[in-house]
């Protein structure tokens, strides 16, 4: 299904948007995290932890959720498809692999928002999650970070299934990908 350029530059632009959004979330969840483990001042590191509650499940799971279904869309109206080429099929398997994580994480800062707004908290109250964190936080931006320069660099090389398809169409169709490649035709 291919979508008018006007529609795909739209998806592209909501995809981009969810995507560098998700990235910038998951920064400030860095921020904080490390803010957390180091700060010394009470207050400071209990506001923090019920932020990065907030933060999680308002801003993150959305933007994650976002980035996840613009990317699908956008990938179903373009030439280069869902699973035609290898950077677009792992760049999905990432988007979802990260998806699941950030779910199966997600209950775990809940916990730790919830201890830190409750008034018998304190300073060495789970420092293993805590640290946890901060870890898994910057763990998470260096596979978005990938998940980037795959977007930006397209790696070449189609999947089996690409080969098939573009064996299966026409010399017409073979020119009119490669138009769109050269004209700079993208998928975010």
């Amino acid at each position: 299904m291919a979508m008018s350029p006007r529609v795909r530059k739209l998806a592209l632009t909501a995809h981009v948007t969810a995507s560098v959004g998700w990235f910038g979330a998951v920064a400030v969840f860095l921020a904080l995290a490390v803010t957390g483990l180091t700060a010394q001042d009470a207050l400071t590191v209990r506001s923090v932890y019920v932020t990065m509650g907030v933060t999680g499940w308002y801003v993150i799971v959305p933007l994650c959720f976002a980035s996840l279904a613009t990317g699908v869309v956008s990938s179903l109206g373009t030439t280069w498809g869902l699973l035609r080429y290898y950077w677009v099929t792992v760049k999905l398997a990432i988007t979802v692999l990260a998806t699941g994580a950030l779910l199966l994480h997600m209950p775990p800062i809940s916990h730790i928002a919830s201890a830190a707004a409750a008034p018998d908290w304190s300073g060495d109250t789970l420092t293993d999650l805590r640290t946890q964190l901060v870890i898994q936080s910057a763990a998470a931006l260096a596979v978005l970070l990938l998940a980037i320069a795959l977007s930006t660099y397209k790696p070449q090389g189609r999947t089996r299934y690409g080969q098939r398809k573009q064996q299966r169409s026409g010399p017409d169709q073979r020119s009119k990908v490669s138009i769109g490649l050269r004209t700079g035709e993208t998928h975010g």
